[in-house]
This record gives C-alpha cells, sequence and structure tokens, in this order.
C-alpha cells in the first residue's frame, strides 16, 4: 500500500511541477507577445526599422514556440485535476 502512495505523490509532485513550468511558459509567451504588440505601434508611429521589424518577428515566433505547448499543458493539467475530484467531462 506504501508503493501505492508514492506513486500517488510522485504523480501530484510531477503534475505540481508541470503546472509551474505551464505557468511560467504562459507568461514568457505572453509578455513576448505585448513586446511585439508594443514594438509594432511603435514602429507604426515612429516607422519600422529592421531592428523593430526583427524584435518583432523575434518576439512573434519565439512567443507562439513557448506558447503553444504551454496552453496544451494547461489543459491536460487541469483536465486531470477535473479527472481527480471526479468532475464528469463537458463534451
Amino acid at each position: 500500500m506504501s508503493n501505492a502512495v508514492s506513486d500517488d505523490e510522485r504523480v501530484l509532485a510531477r503534475r505540481a511541477n508541470i503546472s509551474r513550468l505551464v505557468s511560467i511558459g504562459q507568461r514568457t509567451g505572453y509578455a513576448l507577445f505585448t513586446i511585439a504588440m508594443v514594438l509594432f505601434f511603435v514602429g507604426f508611429v515612429v516607422g519600422f526599422t529592421i531592428l523593430v521589424t526583427t524584435v518583432i518577428t523575434i518576439c512573434l515566433v519565439v512567443g507562439s514556440l513557448i506558447l503553444a505547448p504551454a496552453i496544451v499543458f494547461h489543459y491536460g493539467v487541469r483536465a486531470a485535476l477535473r479527472e481527480e475530484a471526479g468532475i464528469p467531462r463537458r463534451h
């Protein structure tokens, strides 16, 4: 029985770690999108230089690469918490 408890504890610890990484990924991805939007409006008002355009593009690409998996894993963690709590699926 203690083996089952340690397995449960390991699953909960891993889920907490994934949840923490997801939170960091979402904050980072959304921050990069925000930076890209601000730079877009700065470029729109002041003028688009090669540097501004490059930084906007890099922010959008890196933000997408970070944010997409973070969103998917967020839904996975949330679904696991719902299933563990016995809440039925919405589909």
